[in-house]
């Protein structure tokens, strides 16, 4: 079976996994093509630089980099940010809805040279297995996927490195220092070593660990005040600017690291049944989920900001799944997008040592009444209204009380 393969088109990060696939699949594959293509979902040129060379030398045929930032912001990042999309009150999908966007690519590709297999380097242990492989589903359901963490005989990261540097395959990291790691323009991941106990605090303090940013201790003890502008629920403007999205995060990301925002520690419930430990650097995401909740207050009338909370968690299940091409992801957008039409304007937000705290909001479409809701005396609100509508809704709880008096 494995010499009817003869191109395969593999998500390639220049990591270790993908590292040694490439010679993997040379040695499984029989006279196997194998065509590279790694994503630029903004993870930094520091990342990309030199991956065309260092996948030639370990055996592809070419590389692709697909210039996804754009599209990854207003097609998946602005949408799951308008449904206030939060898996398990922490985590703000940052790979989750990364996945979706990589795996069209690929199958696009995968169909213009001809493939016969996609391959990518997820654990069997894993989400991502799981969101690369829906979405092949979904955009390919005749393409034959190889998940070579399911197949071969490498059993842990250590292996894994002992096979790079049997196949003189360089690494930029050690035994010691590889936490497995998942950066692009919204967020960092780590997971792995210390980091899988627990019990272990992380290293936020020690050069090197956070990336995007520094702990609270090291952040000044002065705070930025920032103002974010929004249109029907689309971050458009910091500070008067106006920015496109992959500007934006950019900028918050500078604003939020240098004050210690978005740093979490989550023990989270993976899709495939056991529980994980990781730890996420997203500064701009919780500013931006931050500012959109606040700006929802003032413009969601009661029973639709409500029934939203319900349908961001079913949102977050969703997008953490990998369910991003099914009709019901579709359905619910749909559903977000149509409460958005009046969450416009701006929210000004102090950043001090980790914390985000509100320094105002306004908007055109205010639903707030301050002489509704004033504790001064007004000419609109009848208190006396009160005795009935108390009468009204407590008469379950009355008549309930009195069928039921011993």
């Amino acid at each position: 079976m494995a010499k009817q393969i003869k191109k395969i088109v593999l998500a390639y990060s220049g990591g270790l996994d993908t590292s040694v696939i490439i010679p993997w699949l040379k040695e499984n594959y029989e006279d196997c093509e194998v065509i590279a293509v790694a994503a630029d979902v903004g993870q930094g040129d520091g990342e990309l630089a030199g991956l065309e060379e260092k996948a030639r030398k370990t055996g592809a045929s070419k590389l692709y980099i697909a210039d996804l930032k754009k599209t990854f912001v207003e097609d998946y990042i602005w949408p799951t940010l308008k449904a206030n999309a939060v898996y398990e009150s922490k985590y703000l999908l940052g790979t989750s809805f990364a996945r979706p966007i990589i795996a069209k690519r690929l199958v696009e590709i995968a169909k213009a040279e001809g493939a016969d297999a996609i391959c990518h380097g997820c654990t069997g242990k894993g989400n991502d297995q799981v969101r690369f492989e829906l979405t092949i589903k979904a955009l390919a359901p005749e393409m034959t996927v190889i998940a070579p963490w399911r197949v071969w005989d490498i059993k842990s990261r250590e292996e894994e490195i002992e096979y790079a540097e049997s196949h003189n395959i360089p690494l930029s990291f050690t035994k010691e220092t590889s936490y497995s790691k998942d950066k692009n323009l919204w967020h960092l991941s780590h997971e792995g070593l210390d980091l899988e106990n627990p019990a272990n605090e992380p290293h936020y303090n020690k050069e090197g660990f956070l990336e995007l940013g520094v702990s609270p201790e090291q952040a000044p003890d002065e705070p930025t005040y920032i103002t974010l502008s929004f249109e029907k629920g689309v971050p458009t403007k910091l500070n008067g600017e106006a920015l496109d999205g992959v500007a934006l995060i950019g900028k918050l990301n500078e604003l939020g690291g240098k004050n210690g925002i978005g740093i979490v520690d989550l023990v989270e419930n993976r899709l495939v049944g056991m529980k994980s430990r990781g730890v996420y650097e997203t500064p701009g995401g919780a500013i931006l989920y931050h500012a959109h909740n606040k700006l929802e207050e003032i413009t969601l009338d009661k029973e639709t900001y409500h029934y939203k909370q319900g349908i961001s968690l079913k949102f977050a299940d969703i997008v953490y799944n990998g369910q991003w091409f099914t009709p019901l992801r579709q359905a619910l957008s749909a559903f977000v997008d149509s409460t958005q039409q009046y969450v416009t304007g701006d929210v000004k937000l102090k950043l001090y040592k980790g914390n985000i705290i509100d320094a105002g909001v306004t908007s055109p479409y205010s639903l707030y009444d301050e002489e509704v809701a004033t504790f001064s005396e007004d000419q609109v609100y009848n208190q006396a209204d009160a005795t009935g509508f108390i009468n009204l809704f407590g008469l379950p709880l009355k008549v309930m009380a009195q069928k039921r008096k011993s």
